[in-house]
This record gives C-alpha cells, structure tokens and sequence, in this order.
C-alpha cells in the first residue's frame, strides 16, 4: 500500500484568477480555504482531480458541471486528474441518495468505463505522461488499480485508524440514510467516504495533487479526504464544490432523476442534445452560457440583455444550444442538429432524416411498425396506416380527414384518400411521419 512520494511539480507560468473566474460561471458554491486556495493557483500550477463513477455506460450534463469546471482550471495553467471510479463504482456512493445504489458487475463496469473515459477526453486534454511532470495535460486514472491489491488488515491499518467514525455519522449524507429506519445505510456505502479519502491521499502522495472538486453533495466525502491527508502526512489540500444542477422545478438533474440529459450520441442524439439546451427555460439560459460553453463573460452577458429586449427571438437559446453541442459532438453535430432543426420546424417536406432524429423529435407520438416488404409492389394504403398507428379510429374517419385537407405525410399535404406509401415515402432509414390536424402526429415505421 506504500506509495512513491509525489515529485513537485516546478515553477509554471499559469493565468492569475482562476478561482475568480471559476465564481464567475457559477462553479463555487463552497471552498474549505478560499484565500488559500486563490493564493495556490496564482502562484503556480496546481493538480486536481474530480471523479466520475461508473454507474452508467456514459456521463451526462450533470457530470459536464464538473468536467467543464476541470476544463477552465486547466485553461489557466493547472494539471488535471480525472479519476474514473472503477473501485468506488463497485461500491455506490450514497451522497445525494435516498436508496441503496444499483451494484454493477465487473464486466458492465470496465464497459461504461470506456464510455466515460472518451467523453472525459472531449473537454480535457488527457495526454499527460503520469511519470512526467511538465505541463498542463491532464491525467486518467482508475482507482481500481491502486484500491483492489489493499487488503482489508492494510486498509484499517492505513486509512481506518485514522477516520473518525463521530466524523462519518455526523456528515449529512450518512445520517439522513442513518434515520431512515426502512432504508437504512449498509456498511458498505457507509464506507465509501474512506475509499474516496483513500483516493484523494494517494492522488495527493503520488501526484501532488492538492485540490478535489465535486458536486455539493461531495462535501463531507471530499472533507475526509483532506482530514486524512492531513493526518497521514500533514499535507495542505483543499476542496471546492459547485452547486448540483437542477431542473426548472428544482429537482435533482441527473441520471438517478430519470430524465437524464446523456454525452452519449446513442443514448442521447446530437439532435436531441442540441434540443434540450435550445427549450431551456429562459430563466436558466444565461446561466447554463456560463456553465456549459466557452463564451466570454462579455459575450454572455450580451445575449442576456439580446434576451431581456426580445425573448421571443431566443437567440440566447440557438447560441447555448450550438456552443454546448460543439463542445461534445463538435462541428458535424451541431450541423446535423441545426439541419435537422430547420426540416422539422420548417415547412418544407421531411426527407434525409436519421431514425434517430424523428425518434426524439416525436417522442411522445404513438407509433406502430409494419412489415417493410409491403412497401414494395402496392404498397401500404394511407388511410390503413392512419388507422394502424391511432390516429383514426378506422378507415372512414381517415378518408374524411384527407379529403378535408387536414393529413400531411413528411409534412407535405396529402388530398387523395386512395394514396398508397411506398420505398420513397419515407424520411428517414424507416420512417414515415403522419399528421393528422394541427398537432397529432404517428410515426409509421417499417421493418
């Protein structure tokens, strides 16, 4: 368990004020010394880390706080470290948690490992050498490796004795879980705290980092890391938490909350990436430029009054929505998006679509799936498929909704009733889109 004492990192030319402009964007909500703090990253280049747990096959906006927080230190001259938690992702941590987190196998883990090590890499240059000290590039590592050769007789003798357990019962995350008589804490999430303290002292011993971020819910893990760093070695660290992202209405925003926003272009598309940001309440638009994009302050604060004098115009909301899209799906994405944006809002007839694209556009529309084959040869009756989907309750209504001008197939308007789909009725791979009045739509898919 004995780690090779961290080599300091030398003198380095770093912008001055990065605490300040981490305040400024809306990233601090509570630091353990600020003063300190502020003095450490004037005076030279700083390591610190954040870390991600692998409790899903991919981050998602929630995480993006931390990985941009990360990205402007790093910006100004400091090293990052990102820890993917392949040894505290087997245990869950319960900050933030009313239940018990999903314990994931092995195999599952090292999979969204994977994914989350290449959307780190999006936002942070992760190229650095970790027996190199030169430079602002930024680590990746996996606290598995050093965690899963400790035994436990190791672990007590080494982390254990020096944990207060008053301490660990008094932090708010375990004593809310602590009186909840149904639910409860089992030993090993109560445990969890040591295991992230573990990671900060031996990041702290090995790297010479001094400095961990986390969402707010992080406090008390991230308190015990520096308390055992201090009791271990009487090292100087210090830790830092932005505000947890909410909702409009206040909830947790994040993965556990069901309504996850994810990086992953499979689980989440670029389009409907780009979407979320672009409807994003116009109380929250200026906050989320500071957040989630590169923009300067200036700039920013610009399209803040551009809102305050034309909302309507949502050109606040168009610029957040293509500057995040770009950060994690670049130029392509956000091209895509704003394409796919212009045929769907637009009044020209829908064609070159992805499955994708019209699956998350049309989310809450009823759908049904027809045999592709039927495509060919005749093809498939318009007033049938109306019917198959739910649009109409049978052919006759169907019929009068068509000769009444009131059906759009890909949004071009459709008058003859014995009109039969066929291969190029199609929008995108699969897809046909049906509107029946002004708001009802079905998709029709083949396969």
């Amino acid at each position: 368990m004995t780690t090779s004492p961290s080599t300091p990192l030398p003198a380095a030319s770093v912008t001055p004020g990065a605490l300040s402009v981490l305040r400024a964007r809306g990233f601090v909500q509570d630091v353990t010394d600020e003063v300190a703090l502020a003095a450490a990253l004037d005076a030279g280049r700083v390591t610190y880390y954040v870390g991600f747990d692998p409790t899903a096959p991919s981050l998602h906006a929630g995480s993006l706080v931390g990985m941009m927080a990360m990205a402007w230190l790093q910006r100004h001259g400091h090293r990052p470290i990102a820890l993917a938690g392949g040894a505290t992702g087997r245990i869950g941590d319960p900050s933030g948690r009313d239940t018990e987190r999903e314990v994931f196998d092995d195999a599952t883990i090292d999979r969204h490992l994977a994914g989350i090590r290449h959307q780190l890499g999006l936002v942070l240059d992760l190229s650095g050498d970790p027996e190199g000290v030169a430079g602002a590039a930024g680590l990746l590592v996996d606290n598995h490796d050093w965690t899963a050769p400790v035994g436990v007789l190791d672990f007590l003798r080494e982390v254990g004795v020096y944990a207060s357990v008053n301490q660990m019962i008094a932090r708010e995350s375990v004593r809310r879980r602590l009186e909840e008589r149904e639910q409860g804490l089992t030993y090993a999430e109560f445990s969890y705290q040591l295991l992230q303290a573990f990671d900060f002292a031996h990041l702290h011993e090995r790297y010479g980092c001094v400095l961990q971020g986390g969402g707010s819910d992080q406090w008390g893990n991230i308190v015990a890391g520096i308390d055992l760093i201090r009791r271990r070695g009487g090292g100087q660290a210090y830790g830092l938490v932005w505000p947890l992202l909410t909702t409009a209405d206040g909830s947790k925003f994040g993965k556990s909350a069901g309504n996850a926003v994810w990086l992953d272009p499979e689980l989440t598309s670029p389009y409907a990436y780009y979407q979320y940001w672009v409807n994003a309440a116009d109380a929250d638009v200026v906050r989320f430029l500071r957040l989630f994009t590169f923009l300067e302050l200036d700039t920013i604060d610009e399209l803040g009054r551009e809102l305050e004098r034309d909302p309507g115009a949502r050109v606040a909301h168009r610029e957040l929505a293509r500057e995040a899209t770009r950060i994690i799906h670049g130029d392509a994405g956000v091209q895509a998006a704003e394409g796919a944006t212009a045929v769907l809002f637009g009044d020209a007839p829908f064609s070159d679509l992805s499955d994708e694209v019209l699956t998350a556009a049309f989310e809450e529309a009823p759908s049904v799936t027809l045999d592709r084959a039927r495509l060919d040869g005749e093809g498939v009756g318009l007033l049938e498929a109306m019917t198959a989907v739910g649009l109409t309750a049978g052919n006759a209504e169907a019929r009068r909704l068509v000769q009444q001008g009131a059906v759009r197939l890909n949004n071009a308007r459709i008058d003859d009733p014995r009109y039969r789909l066929g291969p190029t009725d199609l929008a995108s791979q699969s897809t046909a889109v049906i509107r029946a009045g002004k708001k009802r739509y079905g998709l029709v898919r083949f396969a």
